[in-house]
């Protein structure tokens, strides 16, 4: 066959089809999308439930979401920096926070539906692979069911999103998943290495970290765990912090707005632009022509005097 140059007239652009606005922007995966979002048939008006992870620079944010034609719903949300109401103070973005932050948005989340009394889930990790089943009593609830979405994130083995994923199961939500992706799984041996789960959960890696540290560089570790030393905190205190903490968590995960040191709706409002009407419209024009014919005359008085 012959080369065939590809003329691209009228009416091949007539014809082109764009992406979607967010995939040309590279923030959605519409591929997983499709299959995190659509729900069977058969199940009318059930929606499917995602738990949406997402990482910044300072902030860990683990979201419930359905989806509906108007848009995504957000059932229930948790974000790391509500952790320090819990006693975690600092490494508020690290794999054991992600693994509160999960924990805390399954127990908000099952507490208003009225589900946290009968799914504890995990109350002492243990680090092996617990999924929440559904109880044996009769006409008892089914546990509630999510999906994790992950976005755009690299699902590496060891991720902090799987440590969300993973505080989310313990707390008592039903998230189908492997131990495949968990820190200390082997994949030679196809094993799951417990006790290396166990210590990330209470941020035994961080406490190995700062011992490490402090025997090879004193100055580098003064620098980078000051705000844990400001706070007398060391590296035998980290695995108590994070066990309190998940007891508080547990014992009242319902939201408590911040308290804020200004009326910020009022801060903005100062600064908005709100539409004329029609006759103020009118009022602003009438007054820009007598200023523009007030200063035309004003500039042939001045031309006249010169001219004298």
């Amino acid at each position: 066959m012959p080369f065939v140059k590809k003329v691209k007239s009228d009416a091949y652009f007539s014809r082109f089809q764009v992406k979607y606005r967010r995939r040309r922007e590279g923030k959605t995966d519409y591929y997983a999308r499709k299959r995190l979002v659509t729900q069977a048939k058969n199940k009318y008006n059930a929606p499917k439930y995602r738990l949406v992870v997402r990482f910044t620079n300072k902030d860990i944010i683990c979201q419930i979401v359905y989806a509906r034609l108007q848009g995504d719903f957000v059932l229930t949300s948790a974000r790391s920096r509500e952790l320090p109401r819990y006693g975690i103070n600092h490494g508020l973005t690290n794999w054991t926070a992600a693994y509160a932050t999960g924990l805390l948005v399954a127990r908000r989340a099952l507490t208003k539906l009225g589900l946290a009394d009968k799914y504890e889930g995990v109350t002492e990790p243990d680090g092996t692979l617990t999924l929440t089943e559904a109880l044996d009593e009769e006409d008892a609830p089914r546990p509630f069911k999510c999906y994790l979405d992950v976005g755009l994130k690299r699902t590496s083995t060891g991720s902090r999103v799987f440590g969300a994923l993973k505080g989310a199961s313990d707390g008592g939500i039903f998230i189908p998943h492997s131990n495949k992706r968990f820190p200390g799984y082997d994949a030679e041996s196809k094993e799951l290495d417990a006790e290396t789960l166990k210590k990330y959960i209470f941020g035994g890696h961080v406490a190995e970290y700062m011992e490490s540290l402090e025997e090879e560089d004193d100055e580098r570790f003064k620098k980078q765990f000051s705000t844990y030393l400001a706070d007398g905190v060391g590296s035998e205190d980290i695995e108590e912090i994070f066990q309190n903490a998940y007891a508080a968590i547990r014992e009242d995960p319902t939201f408590k707005p911040s308290d804020k040191t200004k009326d910020w709706k009022a801060e903005s409002l100062k600064y908005k632009k709100h539409r004329l009407t029609h006759e103020q419209r009118k009022t602003a024009i009438e007054a820009k022509i007598q200023a523009f014919k007030a200063g035309g005359e004003a500039m042939a008085d001045a031309d006249d005097e010169d001219d004298e």
